[in-house]
């Protein structure tokens, strides 16, 4: 008999789910509760738990999900026969003090569209630098976790990875993780072996690196192409700049300007007197100021368009980064946009998208990891509450998708229980005040007053400006709750050949140590017929009526046992001997 196939999207109801399993829905509801899930007919239910809820009832029914078409539909247009080459767009990475910053700094300063400096900032940002008379697009990014955040986000942006890697340092951890996140976003890796000018330089050392994690440089017969660069002495970037429109070309990157825009938000944040200022990248068609566009579930008209300089701009075509006004909120960090015909398409097709976004959140109380948490009684686990608030909402993304990642080991959930742009305000206070929750803070500014509330109302904000300072802290905080860890060190083993008193708190004993040693101090078990009795601690060793500090294997030896609770020692009973240390956990 052919298995019954089941489709849903991202979420349905109780009810919904009961009708397609064609079960009573009362029987589903029993096997929610019996996992902990108080659920009403209307409840709305995630993939993961429907999945997990049809193996728990023992159905033999197949579970397919149905991609919805209006959140997630068309971040990548087929190009069409008309399609004409685009501009790469290219993500710098490394190590930290590789030289990233100074290799972006010296391409803008030296190469910018028309040849104005390019400032960097710490936020995600779209720059242009035009060499031979092509553009390239660079996206700057301030750190792998930026970069990761984009990737979550289905923004597969990136056609090439310019690695940095210091010529005097070779490949490093984060070195790892940058060539890691380029072949997940299937970008080309060029790697520009940067600090050559400096005299501890090894070039052919860093090769060797690179080779170990399968990139072989084109020099050793391999597939990768390595520059060897200077940024501090401009030595190298033209080659560089060569190589990144060489691979491009290799790959044929195209792309229709004509039809409607469409593309991606790389930042947004809000500005006095703009309101929501959108950092975007057109990934297909030609967005003209004056249109209508869609962003998740906001839209908007395109009243000033600016290049990466702020220069106003008419239009941007594919793989053009453009700051625009007009939206009537902030955009999500990572959304699609997509333009659209006239301002009732927009509203409506926002509407339906936020309607949809919703329906998501409706399940935040009832998704398949919070069912497997109560399934495996992890409710008891410590929680540690947060509100973060950034300068930007790519900075807010980014840092809530690292927290999530952060590996508690199991036992501590961390909760976003608020997040947005913007200085830390009352309202954040409000949320925290009696949650055990502390306020983070990245890039924004405490004011006086609501510090003074925050103080009045016992609330820990923190306030940083680096990114990763602001992990380690949370960090610490996730280990200040962890249980201390037990860790036990086998010692020796002792054979009981004679018992010669016996209290409430103590046992004379004789034995010889079979392996290892036996000192005063030491935990021990007893073992009797391969299982343990009980616990003790050693208080004296002696050794021929001598009391000495240590008894060795082969030895004979006499022994003072401490006890809490009496123990009927007996002839032929094996002590198990071991050191026991209480250390705090650490991440």
């Amino acid at each position: 008999m052919e298995k019954k196939v089941v489709v849903i999207t991202n979420s349905v109801t109780v009810d919904e789910l009961a009708r397609a399993l064609m079960i009573p829905v009362t029987d589903l509801i029993g096997g929610l509760f019996k996992n902990g899930i108080m659920a009403t007919i209307n409840q709305r239910l995630d993939f993961e738990t429907v999945s997990i809820m049809i193996d728990e009832l023992g159905l033999d029914v197949e579970l397919k999900k149905k991609e919805t078409a209006l959140v997630g539909g068309g971040h990548h247009r087929v190009p069409s026969e008309h399609a004409v080459r685009r501009p790469p767009i290219v993500a710098v990475m490394g190590h930290v003090d590789h030289g990233k910053t100074t290799l972006l700094d010296t391409l803008l300063n030296k190469k910018t569209a028309d040849g104005e400096a390019g400032g960097i900032t710490q936020h995600i940002a779209a720059y242009q630098v035009n060499h031979d008379g092509r553009l390239i697009t660079f996206l700057d990014t301030p750190g792998h976790s930026a970069f990761q955040a984009l990737r979550q986000h289905s923004a597969a942006l990136t056609d090439i990875v310019v690695l940095v890697v210091a010529a005097d340092d070779g490949v490093k951890p984060q070195t790892i993780e940058a060539i890691e996140f380029a072949r997940s976003a299937n970008a080309k890796i060029i790697v520009a072996i940067n600090k050559i000018d400096k005299p501890e330089a090894d070039v052919s050392r860093v090769m060797a690196e690179l080779s170990e994690h399968n990139l072989q440089p084109e020099e050793w017969g391999g597939n990768t192409i390595t520059v060897a660069v200077s940024a501090k002495q401009n030595e190298g970037l033209d080659k560089l700049l060569d190589m990144i429109l060489l691979t491009a070309d290799i790959d044929e990157l195209k792309a229709d300007e004509d039809g409607p825009a469409e593309g991606l938000v790389i930042e947004s944040h809000m500005e006095v007197g703009k309101g929501a200022v959108v950092n975007l990248l057109v990934t297909s068609g030609t967005l003209f100021t004056g249109e209508f566009l869609v962003a998740g579930k906001v839209y908007g008209k395109v009243r000033v368009m600016l290049d990466f300089k702020g220069s106003p701009k008419g239009k941007a075509t594919p793989a053009t980064p453009v700051k625009v006004t007009g939206f009537k909120e902030l955009p999500n960090f990572g959304d699609y946009f997509k333009e659209a015909t006239d301002e009732k398409e927009a509203r409506k097709t926002a509407a339906a998208i936020g309607i949809e976004m919703q329906n998501e959140l409706a399940t935040t109380n009832t998704t398949g990891l919070d069912l497997l948490r109560k399934m495996s009684d992890s409710d008891n686990k410590k929680r540690l509450n947060i509100v973060v608030k950034a300068d930007v909402q790519g900075s807010v993304t980014s840092i809530v998708d690292n927290l999530k990642m952060i590996d508690t080991k199991g036992l501590v959930d961390i909760q976003i229980v608020g997040s947005g742009v913007g200085n830390v305000s009352e309202n954040d206070v409000r949320v925290a005040v009696g949650g055990d929750t502390i306020i983070y803070g990245f890039s924004v500014e405490l004011p006086a007053s609501i510090k003074r509330i925050a103080a009045r109302d016992n609330v820990s904000v923190r306030i940083f400006n680096v990114i990763y300072e602001l992990l380690d802290d949370v960090k610490k905080e996730i280990e200040s709750l962890l249980p201390p860890e037990v860790i036990e060190t086998e010692m020796g083993e002792l054979a009981v050949r004679g018992v010669f008193r016996t209290s409430r708190s103590s046992v004379i004993a004789g034995g010889e140590v079979l392996k290892g040693k036996i000192a005063s101090g030491y935990k021990l078990r007893v073992v009797r017929k391969h299982k343990v009795i009980a616990e003790a601690e050693v208080d004296k060793v002696q050794r021929e009526k001598i009391e000495v500090s240590e008894a060795v294997a082969g030895e004979m030896c006499g022994l003072s046992i401490k006890t809490e609770h009496k123990i009927n020692l007996e002839v032929g009973d094996r002590l198990e001997l071991f050191i026991r240390e209480v250390k705090p956990q650490k991440l």
